[in-house]
C-alpha cells in the first residue's frame, strides 16, 4: 500500500517551551480531524513546523519524540517566521487572496523568505520520499513546494489543497510572484478548492498567464494531466452534535451563559480578530437594528467573541480599536443597568463554553467579508442536532454560503439587508427553522471532514492510476526504436499525417502556420521514398495544402475528407453540396459582428468560425449560445458540426477523415502503417485502422490511438528518426 504524506504548515501538534520545559499542545483546527481520519490501515507521516524551537539539542530531541508519533519536523529560525510567515504569507497572500489588496506588501525580502522557507520544507519531505508515496500538500504558506517535490520525484502522485480563496484573475495578476506561484501549484497533479468559483479563478490564471487550457478541468503540464476539482471541507460534525464533555469543563462561564440565555435571546459572533472577518460592519448592522427597533431593547443581546489575532500588526490593532470603539459607543448609548446590547469578549473559549454558546443561541451572525469556508458556520447547525432550534445569518462571501443555501444569505457590506436579515431570523417560526436546520443537517452529517479527506484522496489515487496508465501510452524510447526497426524493415508503408497541431504549432492566425525548411526538408525525404504512400489528412482546405505542400508531390485527405488528391488528381465523393452555405454563413456573421477578433473561413464544402485571436472564455461563451441554433439547422440541413482546438466547422454529414483514408488502406497491403493527429476528428482515423498500424495522439487526452506524444516537437523528432 501507498504511504501517505502529509505536509502543512503546522504540525497537528505545536511544541511551547515554558520554564525550560517543553510542552506539548494539539494544534487547533479540524486539519488534523479529517487527516487523522483518513483509512486506518494507511501508513501515515506528518511533515510540518512544530512551533519555535532553535537550540540544536532540543530540536534532536523534538525530532525523535516526534518520530514516534509518525511526525517529522520542519525547524524555522525567527528570522523565517517573521519574514515568511508573519511576512509574505499573512502580509502578501492572505490579504492579497481575500482581496484587501490594499493591505498586499510587495517586499523583495518577504519573497526571498518564501522561496527559502519551501526550499527548507522540501529538504525535510524530499528525503522521506518513496517512488509510490502519495503527496498531500495543505494552504497558501506552501504554494511553491509542490513543484520542488516535482523536480525530485518526476513520476510522484502530488495533492494540493487550498484553504483560503483564489481570487480572481483581475485580482492575482497584480502579484509580482504570479507567474512562480502558479508554475509551484502546478507542480502537484491534483489542486483542490473550496467551491466552483474558487477553482474557476485558478484555471482562468493558469490560462491567461501560464497559457494552459483546460479540458473539464483538467490541464496538460508536461507529461502529466492535473486535475482541478472542488472539495469543501466539512467538520467533525459529531464533535459538536453530541459533545463529549465532564464535569470538570463546567466552568464559571458556562454557568453564565446558561444564565444568560434564560433572561434573553441571544445572537452570536464568533470570529478570529481579522479584516477579512467583516466585525466593525457587524457592529454597525446591529447598532442600526437596535436603533430601528426598540421593541427588542432588553429583549435581545449580541455575544461577540473576538479571538486575539497578530496583535504586534498595526492593521489589526487598528481594527481592534474600532471595534473596541463601535461596541463601547453602541452600549453606552442604549444599555442600561440591567440590559447591555453587545456582550463584548476578547478572548478565546474552551469547547465547552463554545458548544453552550452555539446549542443556547437564537442566532448565529456569520458575516465576513471574504472567507475560504468557514466552519463557524457548520459547528454552530451541528450543534442544533437536538433542540433544532436556530437561525444562521450567514455572508454569501463565505464559501460555506454554497452548501448551506437554508441560512438566511447576506451581503455583509449591506446593512440594510443585515437588519431586515436579524428582524427575520428572530421572527421565524420553529416549524422553518427546524426545516432549514435539518436540511443543513442532513448535508453536513454526510459531507463531514472524514468524506472531505476520504474523497480528495480517493480521487488522488484515481488520478494516480490514470496517470500510470497514461504513462504506458506514451511512445517512450523503447517503443520508438521498435517503431522505428518496423519502418527501416517494411517493404510498403502508409504514412498517415495530420497538418495543424501535429506537424506545426498552432497560431492565432490560421494562416501563419506556413511550413518550415525543415519540415518541408522531412516530407519531402518521406515522399521520395518509393516503399511509402505519404497522406497529409487535414481540416485545411484543398487550396492551402496545395500551396504550401503541393510541390512535395503527396496525396491529400482535406477539409476533414471532402476533398482527397490522389496520384495528383483531386476528388470528392458524390452528392455533395454547398447550397446550405448561405443560411449558415448569416448566422456565423452575426456571430463575428459581436465578437470583434473572431472570423469565417469558408471552404468549398464547410465553413468555419474560428476564435483563436480572442478571449478564450468568450469564445466558449459565443459557442454555446449559437451551438443549438447550428444544431437546429444542420440537423433539417443533414450537416455536421466539428468542435475543434478554437474553431467550429460546419460540414456536410457523413464525410470524415476515417472514410476519406479507407481509400489509401484499401490500395494495398501495407505492411507498415503509421498514423498520427492532435484533435477528435483525428479519432476516425486512429478507428479506420487495422490494429497493428501505429497510431499516435499527439497530447495526453482520452484516445483510440495506441500511443501518445506530448507536443509537435516530439512528432518531428520522430519523423526525423524515420528518415535518417
Amino acid at each position: 500500500m501507498s504511504r501517505i504524506v502529509i505536509i502543512s504548515n503546522r504540525l497537528p501538534i505545536t511544541i511551547k517551551k515554558e520554564r525550560n520545559e517543553l510542552i506539548y499542545y494539539p494544534s487547533a483546527g479540524g486539519l488534523a480531524t479529517g487527516l487523522n481520519s483518513l483509512d486506518s490501515s494507511l501508513d501515515k507521516i506528518w511533515i510540518g513546523w512544530p512551533g519555535q524551537i532553535e537550540q540544536e539539542q532540543e530540536q534532536r530531541a523534538v525530532q525523535n519524540d516526534l518520530k514516534k508519533r509518525g511526525l517529522v519536523p520542519v525547524f524555522l529560525t525567527t528570522e523565517d517566521v517573521e519574514l515568511y510567515y508573519e511576512g509574505f504569507s499573512n502580509k502578501v497572500i492572505w490579504p492579497h487572496f481575500h482581496y484587501f489588496t490594499q493591505y498586499t506588501t510587495y517586499r523583495d525580502d518577504y519573497w526571498e523568505a518564501y522561496q527559502s522557507v519551501n526550499r527548507k520544507f522540501a529538504d525535510v519531505v524530499i528525503p522521506q520520499l518513496q517512488d509510490d508515496d502519495i503527496v498531500w500538500v495543505h494552504d497558501y504558506q506552501l504554494m511553491l513546494l509542490p513543484a520542488m517535490i516535482r523536480a525530485a520525484f518526476p513520476k510522484i502522485s502530488i495533492g494540493f489543497f487550498l484553504h483560503i480563496p483564489f481570487p480572481s484573475y483581475e485580482i492575482f495578476r497584480i502579484l509580482p510572484w504570479r507567474e512562480e506561484i502558479l508554475d509551484g501549484l502546478l507542480g502537484a497533479d491534483q489542486i483542490g478548492f473550496h467551491t466552483f468559483n474558487y477553482m474557476r479563478h485558478f484555471l482562468s490564471a493558469a490560462y491567461r498567464i501560464s497559457g494552459y487550457e483546460h479540458n473539464f478541468g483538467k490541464l496538460k503540464v508536461g507529461n502529466r494531466m492535473v486535475n482541478v476539482d472542488v472539495f469543501p471541507m466539512g467538520i467533525d460534525y459529531e464533535k459538536y452534535a453530541h459533545p463529549q464533555l465532564d464535569d470538570s469543563s463546567m466552568t464559571e462561564d458556562v454557568k453564565y451563559i446558561e444564565a444568560l440565555a434564560k433572561d434573553r435571546r441571544l445572537i452570536i459572533s464568533i470570529d478570529r480578530l481579522d479584516y477579512t472577518k467583516g466585525i466593525p460592519q457587524r457592529v454597525k448592522a446591529f447598532a442600526q437594528f437596535v436603533r430601528n427597533h426598540p421593541e427588542y431593547h432588553r429583549k435581545v443581546s449580541l455575544v461577540m467573541i473576538v479571538v486575539p489575532s497578530r496583535a504586534n500588526v498595526d492593521q489589526y490593532k487598528e481594527l481592534k480599536q474600532e471595534v473596541d470603539t463601535l461596541a463601547g459607543e453602541l452600549n453606552s448609548t442604549y444599555g442600561s443597568f440591567v440590559w447591555t446590547p453587545i456582550k463584548y469578549f476578547y478572548r478565546s473559549l474552551n469547547f465547552r463554553e463554545l458548544t453552550t454558546l452555539y446549542r443556547l443561541a437564537d442566532v448565529a451572525m456569520i458575516t465576513p467579508l471574504r472567507d475560504g469556508m468557514n466552519l463557524v458556520a457548520k459547528e454552530y447547525i451541528a450543534s442544533k442536532e437536538d433542540n433544532k432550534k436556530g437561525v444562521l445569518i450567514l455572508s454569501e462571501m463565505a464559501g460555506a454560503s454554497n452548501e448551506l443555501l437554508e441560512a438566511i444569505l447576506i451581503n455583509p457590506q449591506d446593512m440594510n439587508e443585515i437588519e431586515s436579515a436579524l428582524v427575520q431570523a428572530l421572527e421565524m417560526p420553529l416549524d422553518e427553522q427546524q426545516e432549514r436546520l435539518e436540511y443543513m443537517q442532513e448535508k453536513l452529517k454526510k459531507y463531514n471532514v472524514r468524506h472531505w479527506a476520504n474523497t480528495f484522496m480517493n480521487e488522488q489515487r484515481k488520478l494516480m492510476e490514470s496517470q500510470s496508465v497514461t504513462r504506458t501510452n506514451i511512445l517512450n524510447e523503447e517503443e520508438q526504436t521498435k517503431l522505428v526497426k518496423a519502418y527501416k524493415t517494411a517493404k510498403k508503408r502508409l504514412v498517415v499525417l495530420d497538418y495543424d497541431g501535429t506537424l506545426m504549432n498552432f497560431d492565432p492566425d490560421p494562416q501563419a502556420v506556413v511550413p518550415d525548411e525543415q519540415l518541408v526538408k522531412m516530407l519531402t525525404s518521406l515522399q521520395n521514398d518509393t516503399q511509402n504512400s505519404l497522406v497529409v489528412s487535414s481540416g485545411r482546405d484543398k487550396a492551402t495544402l496545395q500551396e504550401w505542400l503541393g510541390p512535395i508531390g503527396m496525396d491529400f485527405a482535406a477539409e476533414h475528407g471532402v476533398w482527397m488528391k490522389r496520384g495528383g488528381n483531386w476528388q470528392k465523393p458524390p452528392g455533395l453540396t454547398a447550397a446550405w452555405k448561405p443560411q449558415i454563413r448569416s448566422v456565423l456573421e452575426n456571430l463575428v459582428e459581436r465578437t470583434p477578433g473572431s472570423f469565417i473561413e469558408e471552404k468549398q464544402y464547410s465553413i468555419a468560425w474560428h476564435y483563436r485571436r480572442i478571449d478564450k472564455d468568450l469564445g466558449e461563451k459565443r459557442v454555446r449560445e449559437f451551438r443549438d441554433v447550428l444544431r437546429y439547422l444542420t440537423a433539417n440541413l443533414d450537416l455536421q458540426v466539428l468542435e475543434g482546438n478554437k474553431v467550429v466547422e460546419i460540414k456536410n454529414a457523413g464525410v470524415n477523415k476515417g472514410k476519406a483514408i479507407l481509400n489509401w488502406l484499401n490500395d494495398a497491403d501495407y505492411d507498415f502503417i503509421i498514423a498520427i493527429g492532435d484533435d477528435h476528428t483525428d479519432e476516425d482515423t486512429f478507428r479506420a485502422m487495422p490494429d497493428k498500424a501505429y497510431t499516435i495522439k499527439v497530447g495526453l487526452m482520452k484516445t483510440d490511438a495506441r500511443f501518445n506524444l506530448l507536443s509537435v516537437e516530439q512528432v518531428r523528432d520522430l519523423l526525423e528518426k524515420l528518415v535518417a
